[in-house]
């Protein structure tokens, strides 16, 4: 009997089920990671991008990052080139390169994106090189504390 079956079954996500995460822009949703399924290899999301969304730049120092795009069109910004990307077509961004994803079509577009392998802990595994959407420090008012 396969013992790994046992100690660590199939695991089902559904996008549907996970709350989106947009802090970086777009909606991107994690399904199978270490805390979902356990996983030791990397981790699966997907990420929806409407019509003019973007995900910030960033980096990953310890992982690869490999993408699909399962609908639509998504301009990928990588170490300062650019790549389209359409359905049914995938890009590997090596660790180390810095990216942003940008939807700069008429229609949403949707990505699947597996990072591997993990970074030894969760909160080295992604350094931002630009504002994510929102976060810009807006000045004190009057009589505000500093």
């Amino acid at each position: 009997m396969n013992r790994s079956r046992i100690l660590f079954p199939p695991t089902k996500v559904a996008a549907s089920d996970v709350e989106p995460n947009r802090r970086l822009g777009g909606a991107t949703r994690v399904l199978l990671s270490p805390g979902s399924a356990m996983t030791t290899a990397g981790f699966m999301a997907v990420l929806d991008l409407e019509s003019g969304e973007h995900v910030t730049e960033h980096y990953h120092p310890y992982t690869d990052e490999h993408v699909y795009i399962a609908a639509g069109e998504i301009v990928a910004r990588v170490d300062g080139g650019e790549v389209v990307l359409s359905t049914r077509e995938s890009l590997l961004v090596r660790r180390g390169a810095r990216h942003r994803y940008e939807n700069r079509g008429d229609r949403p577009a949707t990505a699947v994106l597996f990072l591997g392998p993990l970074a030894p802990r969760p909160e080295l595994g992604h350094v931002e090189t630009e504002e994510p959407p929102g976060s810009e420090l807006t000045p004190p008012s009057v009589g505000d504390a500093p």
